[in-house]
């Protein structure tokens, strides 16, 4: 990518402060406080109907809030209209001028605005995206790859203090939606502005975003690093949402000042204090996949070790770089273990029976024990919103 000086204005922080939103029969965001430092690559994650495509209208001003207020480096927009705020947003689908070229499509906004050297902004923002050289091209004689990065480079040459991606990357094929993950998060860091992505792709959010933010049922659930979501998620939701887990129904039954001790069917399960949520009484503790062994006999003892077990492998999936056993242990849901094929083929069979083994240090506690259902739950997408808020007026 060029390094492009002139776009290295720095974007400016959103803050949203106690954010509802109520349509006709439904709460769609309850309440949310959040801040987007200033320069950061933020992405709110969570299923359909969960709040986040709704909280990414309030910002671009096609929704009004019910409640609450919206500041852009310090600036209350709340009132302004979408083509007052200082923010561009790119949607999944392009929306590009088929007839007009490249660069007449980057350039509209600024001569629209009569802004001056707008042909040679235009081109600037083209060399950023790697095609100026086809500047000349419509939008059909490029690839669906080619058009996002036209629509990315209409909306950088505006030098928002924040762009929004709206599900930017959901309509290319895997291949290059990963590609386009790593350019994106390259071209943040290099034109300096503020990211706000809005997705439901648990790899796109940990790829590209310095936070995460897990949305559910027009809450904040937990946000953070992705690492830090994944390694230590606080709920059975993010727990099962971001990635898979293993999770245990267990009764706590003493420990040390550091290491909780709890009882699983007989079995002890260990985790340290620090990466627990609730430390008496029934809880809830998990594992990811990858964290566990595989044992055809009952491994030694280890304090720092958890050992379950025996269960029986009830299905075996090879996928190239790993492999995906189904263990069922009794008292638990079947468990799920990736190992990786550091040999050739499976290390164990379907009906075989096995004990499993993680690090004590590997666990997590959760605050909660089981997924509430209900409450929001529709398959509300942009478009339905919008007709739901054109229905209430």
């Amino acid at each position: 990518m060029a390094n492009l000086n002139s776009f290295a204005e720095s974007g400016a922080d959103l803050e949203l402060v106690g954010i509802q939103k109520r349509f006709p029969g439904f709460t769609a965001i309850e309440n949310v406080d959040l801040t987007i430092p200033a320069g950061s690559f933020f992405a709110l994650l969570g299923p359909s109907g969960c709040g986040k495509t709704t909280t990414l209208r309030l910002v671009a001003g096609l929704e009004d809030p019910t409640e609450g207020r919206i500041l852009i480096g310090g600036r209350d927009v709340t009132d302004l209209k979408p083509h007052k705020r200082p923010v561009n947003t790119v949607f999944q689908s392009y929306a590009l001028f088929p007839h007009m070229s490249i660069l007449e499509n980057v350039a509209f906004g600024l001569r629209r605005r009569k802004i001056d050297g707008a042909t040679e902004k235009a081109h600037e923002a083209l060399r950023l995206v790697e095609l100026d050289h086809i500047s000349d091209r419509k939008p059909a004689q490029l690839s669906g790859g080619q058009q996002q990065r036209v629509a990315l480079a209409r909306a950088v040459v505006n030098r928002p203090a924040l762009l929004l991606l709206d599900e930017p990357l959901g309509a290319l094929d895997l291949k290059l939606r990963r590609q386009m993950q790593q350019e994106l998060k390259q071209i943040q860091q290099e034109v300096g502005l503020t990211f706000l992505h809005v997705t439901h792709d648990q790899e796109e959010a940990m790829t590209m975003a310095d936070t995460v933010a897990v949305m559910n049922k027009g809450r904040i659930e937990q946000m953070g690093a992705p690492a830090e979501l994944y390694e230590l998620p606080r709920t059975v939701f993010v727990a099962n949402f971001l990635g898979q887990s293993n999770l245990f129904s267990v009764t706590v039954a003493g420990g040390t000042e550091t290491v909780l001790h709890t009882d699983f069917n007989g079995s002890r399960i260990s985790l340290l204090r620090s990466r627990t949520e609730r430390n008496a009484g029934e809880i809830t503790v998990g594992v990811r996949p990858e964290k566990l062994r595989l044992h055809r006999e009952p491994p030694a003892v280890d304090a720092g070790v958890n050992v379950v077990g025996p269960g029986r492998i009830t299905d075996v999936s090879f996928i190239g770089v790993s492999t995906q056993y189904t263990v069922s242990i009794p008292g638990s849901d079947d468990v799920q273990v990736f190992a990786q094929n550091v040999e050739a083929g499976p290390a164990a069979r379907e009906g075989d029976e096995v004990w499993l083994s993680w690090l004590a240090e590997h666990t997590f506690g959760l605050a909660d024990d089981r997924l509430d259902t209900g409450a929001l739950t529709a398959d509300l997408s942009t478009r339905a919103i919008a007709s739901q808020a054109a229905l209430a007026e």
